[in-house]
């Protein structure tokens, strides 16, 4: 355990951001989920719409720093084609 005051201020603040991080990657997630299983059921206005929210949630996650810009860009263009493969079929 930190001894000095500096360290343990930067312990206190790493726990939070870890708590925030986790919580920004849990929501991020489950909409993912959410969304992979509306085009899973081949329902593509539900996808459609549930891909906006989707996107929403990865920026955020962007935004504060709980996934690398990168990452989020990738998870949104992957989406974007499985959702447009299914309204083309």
């Amino acid at each position: 355990m930190a001894n000095i005051k500096s360290a343990i201020k930067r312990v206190d603040i790493n726990r939070k951001k870890r708590a925030q991080n986790t919580d920004f990657k849990t929501s991020m997630r489950t909409e993912i989920k959410r969304l992979e299983k509306l085009i899973d059921e081949k329902d593509a206005e539900g996808a459609k719409a549930a891909l906006s929210t989707t996107f929403k949630k990865i920026d955020k996650a962007v935004q504060h720093g709980g996934i690398h810009q990168n990452n989020g860009n990738r998870q949104k263009s992957r989406l974007t084609k499985k959702v447009n493969e299914l309204q083309s079929a």
